[in-house]
């Protein structure tokens, strides 16, 4: 039985670390890294079989942050998970300190690859997951990818190449948080209809609420059991995600916050008091 309180509290505490780390070392993109935070609790507390000493080892899964500029959010998250210190991130982007604006290869225990340059982490991951099947090992890859990202032609050739290699081993998240760097991603591009297109290219295709710890819990068990297709499950967010004065403002994609706005932000998440 997985305790959906407990999995709450991790999503407001890593909230809070974020905005504290984001203040201390001027770490930008605070607010594509609060819109997944419930979905990446909910992936290391509730489904993905990883052993945060031994991450790598025969029969893991895997998880692809494909969105590489929500760095800080897979960073936070895997401490939390106990990975490694909670106290390294203090040192967020110093000389000798693993932590930077985007993965790279390795850096820390739990990340494979580098994903700076948005559309590639899906192919990487099918391209592991095809490696899996031909090796009959039972292991399953999950990938988050932001809705900005899947502007990326190499997304939508990889979303044909996984239902013709019948990748059901594979679950891909995207995080509709409405916004990408410029301006309203429906905007940007035609993202209207989002689960329609994901289904036209053969995946099974779920919608949720990307905030509600239960329904994510739900949904990733359900399709890791689904035979037959590769899934995707739309994850229906709120850009900057727990903190009242960040959501849906767009500026928190690169503003920093100050002490005064850390202050408030742990006392809207129940960290602090007073």
């Amino acid at each position: 039985m997985i305790d959906i309180s407990l999995l709450e509290q991790k999503s407001r505490e890593i909230r809070g670390k974020l905005v504290e780390v984001s203040n201390l070392r001027h770490v930008p993109h605070l607010g594509s890294c609060l819109s997944c935070v419930d979905i990446l609790v909910s992936l290391y507390w509730s489904i993905l079989k990883i052993d945060p000493l031994d991450p790598y080892s025969k029969g893991s899964d895997s998880f692809i942050l494909s969105k590489g500029h929500g760095a800080p959010a897979l960073f936070t998250t895997l401490a939390y998970k106990g990975f490694y210190s909670v106290e390294l991130l203090n040192d967020f982007g110093e000389e000798g300190n693993p932590f930077a604006e985007h993965p790279a290869p390795n850096c820390v225990p739990g990340v494979e690859i580098a994903t700076g340059s948005l559309g590639h982490g899906l192919s990487f991951a099918l391209g592991k997951a095809l490696a899996a099947k031909i090796k009959d090992e039972p292991q399953n890859f999950f990938v988050l990818l932001g809705d900005g990202e899947i502007n990326e032609g190499s997304v939508w050739e990889a979303a044909m190449f996984a239902p013709a290699n019948h990748l059901d081993n594979v679950t891909a998240i995207v995080d509709f948080n409405k916004w990408q760097a410029t301006g309203r991603s429906c905007d940007v591009m035609s993202l209207q209809s989002i689960a329609e297109k994901w289904k036209a290219f053969g995946w099974d295709t779920y919608e949720v609420d990307g905030h509600n710890m239960h329904e994510l819990c739900e949904v990733f068990k359900k399709s890791t059991k689904s035979p037959g297709k590769p899934k995707v499950i739309i994850a229906d967010t709120i850009k900057a995600k727990g903190v009242s004065f960040m959501e849906d403002d767009n500026n928190w994609h690169y503003r920093i916050p100050t002490a005064e706005e850390v202050l408030k932000a742990k006392q809207e998440l129940g960290l602090i008091t007073s």
